[in-house]
């Protein structure tokens, strides 16, 4: 029995981990869960569930699911710091499922208590990778990529035998423009975006995989899971989502991993590591699906994916200012505030604007993540 921790459970993440929970009620038993603002969601999951504690972000929400789960033993808390609390806690698995740089502090808590990490949110290597990867080292945590992509890699990459392996190819759908013209995408809604043809997300996620700044901010994230040069990461549309990802060695060989285009195939390899259960997922049928297509990214028409490759070759806080940046900019066109193309320009002059500096602890990652934001949302605040 595995005890498990979920930050984030009431997003697409975490709803798809407590299924695996669900469909394996010997295996795990639920320590605690984190939300910040479904609240209703959330006490519907401490009820089927029965954690030792739930935390509600939105302070505000407190007394109601204090009230929701007055019948229950779920011990009750609220706020940004109680979510870092809930990491600290005692667990075997904690599932980092937050979205964006928001997820940071928590993860790294967990990290530094040594525990096994299912990480599902890439902002955090983006922001601060040489950080967490130094954390993980000197705690002895174990970081599982919980992405697709990157759980695929770490499927098929040969760690003890690095040195022969010559690319990572990682794959991306293409999102749901993929065929759309500049002029087109200039008309595109935040309906539109969110509707992705392969994968259910939540709506940031759906919008980054639209503008490809999803799968730069992977490119980011495997360059510090995966010990390759960045030179040595490509990126490949393939829009059946079929093939996760592949790694390619220096005697020609390619290894892939395949699977349906559902999250709770990497998600069950991470909560069961280094064993494999059981997931309630579709299996594949390739005499049904009988072809898979391949292209090269257009960096025309996906500027993001330029700007996030840019920003990692110049390293310090470049990477953590492109985040910080498109998370603003996100935000602002799921509101309908500024245009689909906006987001990549608003990203771009961020970058020119700011200085760089060294990213050695939190607190100047948390400074250059501010700085980053409050310069967005003046260019944001121009658009409107």
């Amino acid at each position: 029995m595995r005890t498990v921790t979920i930050l984030g459970s009431t997003g697409s993440i975490g709803t798809n981990a407590l299924d695996i929970v669900r469909h394996h009620p010997d295996r795990y038993q639920v320590a605690a869960l984190t939300a910040y603002g479904n609240a209703d969601l959330l006490i519907e999951q401490a009820k089927e569930f029965n954690p030792h504690c739930v935390v509600i972000g939105k302070e505000g929400l407190y007394q109601s699911v204090k009230e929701a789960l007055a019948d229950t033993r779920v011990e009750v808390l609220a706020g940004d710091a109680a979510i870092v609390e809930a990491a600290e806690r005692p667990s075997d698995i904690v599932m980092a499922a937050i979205v964006g740089a928001a997820g940071l502090r928590p993860t790294l808590t967990a990290i530094r208590r040594g525990a096994l990490v299912g990480l599902a949110n890439k902002e955090c290597l983006v922001c601060a990778g040489d950080l967490v990867m130094e954390e993980v080292t000197k705690h002895k945590a174990t970081l599982l990529p919980v992405d697709s992509e990157h759980n695929a890699i770490f499927q098929v990459f040969d760690f003890d035998q690095a040195h022969h392996v010559d690319k990572i190819h990682l794959t991306a759908s293409g999102g749901p423009f993929r065929t759309f013209s500049l002029d087109q995408m200039r008309g595109v809604t935040p309906e539109q975006a969110v509707a992705h043809p392969n994968w259910d997300m939540g709506a940031k996620i759906s919008v980054d995989s639209a503008t490809m700044m999803n799968k730069g901010l992977e490119l980011i994230e495997a360059f510090h899971l995966f010990p390759v040069g960045e030179e040595q990461i490509e990126i490949l549309v393939h829009p059946q989502s079929v093939i996760h990802s592949m790694v390619e060695y220096e005697d020609g060989s390619v290894l892939a991993q395949l699977g349906s285009p559902d999250m709770r195939t990497p998600i069950a390899y991470s909560m069961a590591y280094p064993e494999r259960i059981m997931a309630p997922v579709k299996r594949l049928n390739f005499a049904e699906i009988a072809r898979l297509d391949f292209e090269a990214p257009d960096e025309t028409r996906f500027r993001s994916l330029k700007l996030a490759r840019e920003a990692l070759k110049e390293g310090d806080s470049a990477t953590t200012i492109l985040n910080a940046a498109n998370e603003v900019a996100v935000a602002a066109f799921l509101k309908s505030g500024i245009g689909f193309l906006d987001i990549p320009e608003i990203v771009e002059e961020t970058l020119n604007k700011l200085d760089r500096g060294p990213i050695g602890r939190l607190k100047e990652v948390l400074n250059f993540d501010t700085l980053a934001r409050q310069y967005a949302a003046e260019l944001v605040n121009k658009k409107q």
